[in-house]
């Protein structure tokens, strides 16, 4: 679980970095914002309350938080619709998040995350 948590981190945090101007420069992302993304993920993760056996699997889902830290809104990517109303129950449960850092913010103050998110 926490090698995925890392590897979907680094991804995103990848995607973040990513600069449309100049395809050739080493990605360079904060490390304040490497940890709220993977404190997101982690946080959304350990509030899933429904874990059964035999009932598990992968979602990608796509959660928008406000600059003060409140989720506002989640959609269901890809996956099964049963465990895509879990991770949609497990991210509502999680919020409020702590407030984004400054450079997630779009100029409407809000970030919009998407994620595989596995589910027990």
């Amino acid at each position: 679980m926490v090698a995925f948590l890392l590897r979907s981190v680094l991804l995103l945090a990848l995607m973040l970095a990513a600069s449309p101007g100049n395809a050739l420069a080493a990605p360079r992302v904060d490390a304040r914002a490497k940890a709220w993304v993977a404190g997101v993920v982690s946080r959304i993760g350990m509030a899933d309350r429904a874990r059964a056996a035999g009932r598990g699997g992968q979602v990608t889902i796509r959660v928008r938080i406000d600059a003060k830290g409140g989720l506002d809104g989640v959609e269901i990517e890809d996956g099964p619709v049963a465990l895509g109303e879990r991770a949609a129950r497990a991210a509502q449960a999680a919020a409020p998040f702590p407030p984004p850092p400054a450079g997630l913010l779009t100029l409407e103050g809000f970030t919009e995350l998407s994620f595989p998110l596995t589910l027990r």
